[in-house]
């Protein structure tokens, strides 16, 4: 059964935020495998700059691939501060995806704003979903074969680039994808 690209990544929020209010301690370090820690909010006087590609770690997946063509997918991303100092992620990720040398843009998921701001501590993580729809295969007009997503922190330029781990993705229009990026929120068990 096909659903709106929205209700799967408000339900991925839902269950992100209901498992980061448990008070784990964050395990999963992405590429350096180092703890992470969640915390509380952060006073303001302890924020630092905005993060960049050159002091976090990105960590794809395990993705929940759309089982067929019309149902929803969701791939989260971890974004880990490898650094000691706290740093700032103020608005959504840029993300594009990638099928041979075509590449679309994604748009914010429904109701994510560009004026959230979070702190992310030394050693913290943070995550956030691409919801999509998959396509229908070998159909080029309905569907494009991702093969990569390339990722840049919000005020950063770097783009760090990793093969996309999901099927084919349905075609909205010409420049569209039905795919959304959603916020950062404190990454859980």
């Amino acid at each position: 059964m096909r659903t709106a690209p929205t209700a799967i990544a408000a339900a991925l929020l839902a269950a992100l935020t209901l498992t980061a209010c448990g008070g784990s301690d964050g395990g999963d370090g992405g590429d350096g495998g180092e703890d992470g820690k969640t915390g509380a909010a952060t006073p303001e006087s302890t924020k630092g700059g905005a993060c960049t590609a050159a002091q976090a770690g990105f960590e794809i997946g395990p993705s929940s691939a759309a089982p067929a063509a019309g149902d929803e997918g969701a791939v989260p991303v971890t974004v880990t501060n490898k650094g000691d100092a706290a740093c700032t992620l103020k608005g959504l990720a840029g993300v594009d995806l990638f099928a041979g040398d075509k590449s679309w843009a994604l748009k914010a998921q429904e109701g994510a704003s560009q004026d959230t701001e979070v702190t992310l501590e030394g050693g913290q993580s943070m995550t956030f979903t691409i919801a999509y729809v998959r396509g229908v295969a070998g159909d080029a007009e309905k569907s494009a074969a991702v093969d990569t997503v390339k990722l840049t922190l919000p005020g950063d330029t770097k783009v760090s680039s990793f093969k996309w781990p999901d099927p084919e993705v349905a075609v909205e229009s010409e420049s569209t994808l039905e795919a959304t990026v959603g916020p950062f929120l404190p990454a859980g068990d």
